[in-house]
């Protein structure tokens, strides 16, 4: 009794520090040095199986040395399941297909059926496997775990992924050669008074904001139009607050703004400016006034400025809406925008884990709307438009006319 006393108080003080084959060494040794009942000794004293041991003192009789980091013989180990089962991958395959969803041409697929459900079918079916081993192998079969995927917009336009390629193409060119890109887009406009804000905030308990009992506000009840500039290659966002109407003379204002408050400084030697942009809005591509502003702007700052606009109907993956304006909205959630200088606050003092800042001005400009422009004055614009849906790729060209 004294010896496995005196065993089981150096095997639980050193085994702790080794890997697995040092502790299989270790136990197989110490059962090796004692007499006969040694490796049942050992079995008590560390709690290793019998085969565990065993197979210890079979390396060391053999001489085995494993090359630097394993801790096991080539094929060693219990082999995997899919191998001792090779039918088991057509029988999961056979199981979820009919709940697959994806693009059957893309690698990526998902199933809407629980790796535990899975496993209970398999087990009726005669093949006992743990959830955890069907989450596996789905994941070696392309699978991945996903919820639901807002993707269907109506009408989709055929050539939707080819634009966003095309988009990706440019976006990535430019910023390869140190080029500025912008996101840009309006966010949804905030009524300015004591209105309820979506979200909750912690606060001591019953003491929640008092706020205004509906949000049906009338005409005269000013609002806040929040234009937002991302700039794709140093994640820093720039917001033109508006106070009069959504227009694209507005955008073009915000644009122009970010210009000379940061592009101009960061981007001294930049003579392409591109911008990303949703297909509708004060910034659509079919609004002649954008693209008649766009011109002033390439004439005042001598850009060339490209504009890529997203397809219709796939606004949320305009990079400034979940780069920019998700975070102001988590920034401000619960707070009542009671003021234009609560609204600027706000969204100056919004950042994020990877490093964002954001820049925010009040703009208390008065905009037009209903402004025309003629086919006269649309034909002065020095456009280029791509091969490729020129609708939605341009560029547009200081006027030959213009200095700087």
């Amino acid at each position: 009794m004294h010896t496995e006393t005196l065993l089981a108080k150096k095997l639980s003080a050193l085994l702790p520090h080794l890997d697995e084959r040092s502790r299989r060494l270790v136990a197989a040794s110490e059962a090796m040095a004692l007499p006969r009942g040694g490796t049942s000794l050992v079995r008590r004293c560390c709690g290793m199986s019998r085969t565990t041991i065993i197979a210890g003192m079979r390396d060391l009789r053999d001489g085995v040395v494993l090359p630097a980091g394993r801790v096991r013989r080539e094929g060693g180990g219990r082999k995997r399941f899919t191998q001792n089962h090779p039918g088991f991958q057509d029988t999961l395959d056979r199981l979820v297909s009919p709940s697959t969803r994806g693009d059957p041409e893309r690698a990526l697929l998902w199933t809407c059926k629980s790796t535990r459900k899975l496993a209970d079918a398999l087990a009726h079916g005669g093949l006992a496997v743990s959830h955890e081993t069907v989450a596996q192998a789905l994941r070696d079969a392309g699978y991945s775990l996903q919820g639901n995927r807002k993707t269907e917009e109506g009408n989709q336009h055929e050539d939707r992924d080819a634009q966003f390629m095309h988009i990706n193409a440019v976006v990535g060119e430019e910023l390869a050669n140190g080029r500025p890109v912008v996101s840009v887009d309006t966010k949804k406009k905030e009524l300015i008074g004591n209105y309820a804000n979506k979200g909750r905030q912690w606060l001591p308990k019953g003491e929640a904001k008092p706020v205004n009992g509906h949000d049906f506000a009338a005409p005269e009840v000013p609002r806040a139009f929040p234009y937002g500039v991302y700039d794709l290659g140093r994640n820093t966002g720039f917001v033109n607050v508006g106070t009069d109407h959504d227009t694209a003379a507005f955008a073009v204002a915000s644009i122009r703004g970010w210009w000379r408050a940061e592009g101009r400084r960061l981007y001294a030697a930049a003579t392409r400016l591109t911008i990303t942009a949703d297909g509708g809005g004060s910034n659509g591509c079919r609004l002649r006034l954008w693209k008649m502003e766009l011109q002033k702007l390439a004439d005042d700052t001598g850009l060339e400025i490209a504009v890529c606009h997203f397809p219709p109907g796939t606004s949320k993956w305009n990079k400034v809406e979940h780069r920019l304006f998700s975070f102001i909205s988590s920034n401000w959630r619960g707070e009542p925008l009671k003021d234009y200088e609560t609204v600027v606050s706000l969204i100056a003092r919004t950042t994020t884990a990877k490093g964002l800042k954001v820049t925010c001005r009040l703009d208390r400009r008065r905009y037009a709307v209903g402004t025309k422009v003629s086919a006269r004055e649309i034909s002065t614009v020095n456009i280029i438009r791509a091969e490729f849906h020129g609708e939605w790729n341009y560029t547009i060209r200081p006027s030959i006319t213009a200095t700087h």
